[in-house]
């Protein structure tokens, strides 16, 4: 059975509305959409780190109800588990406030075996952060050597914007390792000062992984490849948060992927016809979640779309 193996930050969301809670979720950017994945079904495993404290604790049990694997978890004595707040504004888009307080030893843990077209994912500035980056090289040289497909979500936000020209040369390396780029217009624009989807995918992108998607939000979704261009509109749904949207596509993706038998050798040929059955998975996926305030799908949605009734 093919499995997907994520790597990234594991965060207590703090939801709030007007100034006030509204809800707190395990999450982050790679988490959530391992935590749909683990609801799907999905033979998961997640490599990440957490402190010993309520907090901690918490984001394990999490992982251990929705069959997320706790083996490659990191758990630190000293510092605490990150905590974010997000404020959703008036069209539940969210602005964050990071606490973090990790140790100097950071990510003391074994990595999965890695098979030939298991799925490995990566992004945030997890994927980027100095502090990490022998351990992030090391699992993308194991999935690589393997033939794994490696997924990459830049997921790069305002706060990192001016670290971007020094974080470059890292953000080309993880570009040469991908076999898909997901990113949305705000990443690229914090990246590179411009977000015109042509330009990025030529610019940027293209020399180093042919195979692009570019999310805008609301309004829609670009696909480049070597054999197709293509832009999907995005249907109205009404939304209550957008955290975890961009992360859900990416799991649609992901399930698109494993259950449509896309392999590894398969990648550089997929028909359009695939391809919108791929696009669709994911607009499913992070429609659903943009309906409540978890950062991943529901058991219950899970459970109607494998059986085909979403």
């Amino acid at each position: 059975m093919r499995k997907v193996i994520g790597i990234g930050e594991t965060i207590l969301d703090i939801l709030f509305h007007n100034e006030q809670p509204l809800a707190a979720v395990p999450g982050g950017s790679v988490f959530n959409g391992m935590i749909s994945l683990g609801r799907m079904g999905t033979e998961v495993c997640f490599i990440s780190e957490t402190g010993n404290d309520r907090v901690g604790k918490q984001i394990l049990e999490f992982m251990r109800e929705n069959h997320v694997s706790t083996d490659y978890m990191s758990v630190f004595p000293d510092g605490k588990s990150p905590v974010s707040l997000a404020f959703l504004d008036d069209h539940n888009n969210a602005d964050y406030i990071f606490y973090k307080d990790y140790p100097s030893q950071r990510l003391d843990v074994i990595f999965p075996s890695i098979e030939e077209d298991d799925i490995v994912v990566i992004g945030s500035y997890f994927a980027l952060n100095p502090v990490l980056r022998e351990k992030v090289v090391d699992l993308l040289e194991k999935a690589r050597d393997s033939k794994a497909i490696i997924y990459y979500d830049p997921n790069f936000r305002n706060s990192h914007k001016s670290e971007a020209i020094r974080l470059a040369s890292t953000i080309i390396e993880n570009l040469e390792y991908a076999d898909i780029v997901r990113g949305s217009v705000e990443d690229f624009f914090y990246m590179y000062g411009f977000n015109d989807v042509e330009k990025v995918y030529k610019d940027k992108i293209k020399f180093y992984c042919p195979t692009f998607l570019c999310t805008a939000g609301a309004e829609q979704i670009a696909l480049r490849t070597r054999t197709v261009t293509k832009n999907y509109p995005i249907g109205s749904i009404e939304t209550v948060s957008t955290v975890g949207a961009g992360d859900n596509f990416n799991a649609g993706l992901i399930y698109g992927l494993l259950k449509y038998g896309i392999r590894h050798c398969d990648l550089d040929t997929l028909s359009e016809e695939t391809w919108d059955k791929l696009v669709q998975c994911g607009k499913d996926f992070a429609a659903e979640v943009c309906k409540g305030y978890s950062n991943s799908i529901s058991p219950e949605f899970a459970a109607k779309y494998k059986e085909g009734n979403v």
